[in-house]
């Protein structure tokens, strides 16, 4: 099992991939305020069952990977790396949009069935390389023979990760319009968020360049 301090640090790095714009933050929260909190549930819902697949899929490829090709962990390090930089860029760069502009973000959509919310939410998942790049370089990092069996520590950082996501995704259905109009009205709140995430997600960048792990 995976020691507590190894999780938090990877619930960090789970928690700048959530709250960095992308497909599937921008799909819950224009479906949650166009039609509704359950929308955004159902779409939730499919996010992630999305999630599961990448789950699923790391789990039964990366342990035998690194065993038969360790060069394949040290590329992926550093892979991890540049994407940990990226992402911080992404979040301050001129022009950059946050997650909780959604005036900027959110464009009128049609109602849809329960049923087509889940398949968008689930699609917009699993179809998104941002996730599947973070699953692929972070897991990696935070694993270590010492710690038992590598298959079951890319389980608990999948659940762990899910329960980010679900958490915070949650949240922000939850609160999309009240959140739109309450950062709507503070502007400044908008660049704190953006530099806070930004420094973490930097912060992390140095602690897996230096550290080698395995």
């Amino acid at each position: 099992m995976l020691p507590i301090s190894e999780l938090l640090l990877f619930s960090l790095a789970a928690l700048g991939l959530v709250v960095t714009p992308g497909p599937n933050m921008i799909y819950l929260i224009s479906r949650s305020i166009t039609q509704g909190r359950q929308a955004g549930l159902v779409s939730l819902a499919g996010v992630l069952t999305g999630f599961w697949v990448h789950i699923l899929f790391v789990s039964a490829g990366l342990t035998a990977i690194f065993l038969a090709i360790p060069v394949v962990y040290e590329l992926l390090r550093w892979l991890g790396v540049g994407y940990l930089l990226y992402l911080a860029w992404a979040a301050i760069k001129p022009g950059s949009v946050s997650p909780f502009e959604v005036s900027k973000t959110v464009e009128a959509t049609s109602t849809d069935s329960a049923g087509k919310l889940f398949r968008m939410g689930f699609l917009t998942n699993v179809l998104n390389p941002k996730v599947a790049v973070f699953y692929v370089s972070f897991f990696p990092q935070f694993t270590r023979p010492e710690y038992g069996s590598l298959w079951t520590q890319t389980v608990q950082l999948g659940i762990t990760q899910l329960f980010v996501s679900a958490t915070v995704n949650l949240l922000i259905v939850l609160s999309a319009a009240r959140m739109a109009r309450w950062f709507q009205a503070r502007p400044g709140y908008i660049r704190v968020q953006k530099w806070g995430v930004a420094s973490i997600l930097m912060g992390l960048a140095v602690r897996m360049a230096v550290d080698k792990g395995k």
